[in-house]
């Protein structure tokens, strides 16, 4: 059995019981030592056969899994294996090779970097959407025409953009074609990991204080009006509203 495990943002223990499980159970664990923290490894058993995907191709990973056919392997994701998780590839070939494989989700950076902030991404009346997204850069290929992040700043939805920190001129360009200047915004480096980082910013000022941060990978840039600390107090949720009713509750006539 292949297990694709999302080992969380960063933090030792913010990895899910299952994923820890599958760990604690794997002969074989292939990792990414530049996305994924060495402490996650604490929970391998002692004598699992360790492999550092950072130096690997997708063919080297591969070859782990053809010369462990009856092994209990974990593939070791950042995050959660589902966004930017580079996984589909792997399913394919386990899929056209009959393995058996199973994917045990994480949680993402996103909902890390969110405590971070200490912001709802989704406020009644100020934003229920959230874009999950990234520039086009060195893999322009794999990306879309209609989904840049100039078309998606349109709509004013919450942002999450991933794998841009790099480019913080071009981030804030794209950003600029929807979002008003003054526009709130949060970067958030290694989020949940010790030296985590979170920087509080505009859209008119990201790019001077991305540039500022020098970080370029493990990187998570939140932007829209869900992070203005007062957008809470605009309107309150129905869920939980003495005037709303659901099947458990019926609104107060008081």
């Amino acid at each position: 059995m292949i297990s694709f495990v999302g080992a969380g943002p960063g933090a030792p223990d913010l990895i899910t019981l299952r994923g820890a499980a599958r760990l604690a159970a794997a002969d074989v664990v292939v990792w990414a030592s530049s996305l994924v923290p060495e402490p996650l490894l604490d929970h391998a058993k002692p004598g699992a056969e360790i492999h550092d995907s950072a130096i690997m191709t997708l063919e080297d990973v591969i070859a782990v899994y053809e010369a462990h056919g009856d092994a209990r392997i974990v593939r070791l994701h950042s995050g959660d294996p589902a966004v930017y998780g580079a996984i589909q590839e792997q399913i394919d070939w386990c899929a056209a090779h009959g393995r058996d494989f199973e994917i045990v989700p994480g949680v993402s950076s996103l909902a890390a970097a969110a405590a971070a902030v200490r912001r709802e991404l989704t406020i009644p009346a100020v934003s229920q959407s959230v874009v999950l997204t990234r520039l086009a850069g060195r893999t322009r290929a794999s990306m879309p025409d209609r989904e840049s992040v100039s078309a998606f700043a349109a709509h004013r939805a919450t942002m999450a953009v991933f794998l841009s920190a790099a480019r913080p001129h071009e981030l804030q360009a794209e950003l600029l074609a929807g979002y008003p200047p003054d526009t709130p915004a949060a970067i958030i480096v290694r989020a949940s990991w010790p030296d985590e980082l979170v920087v509080h910013t505009t859209v008119a000022g990201l790019r001077r204080d991305l540039a500022a941060t020098k970080a370029r990978t493990t990187v998570l840039v939140l932007v829209g009006d869900a992070l203005a600390p007062d957008a809470g107090r605009q309107s309150r949720s129905h869920l939980y509203s003495p005037a709303y009713s659901h099947k458990f509750r019926k609104a107060s006539t008081a």
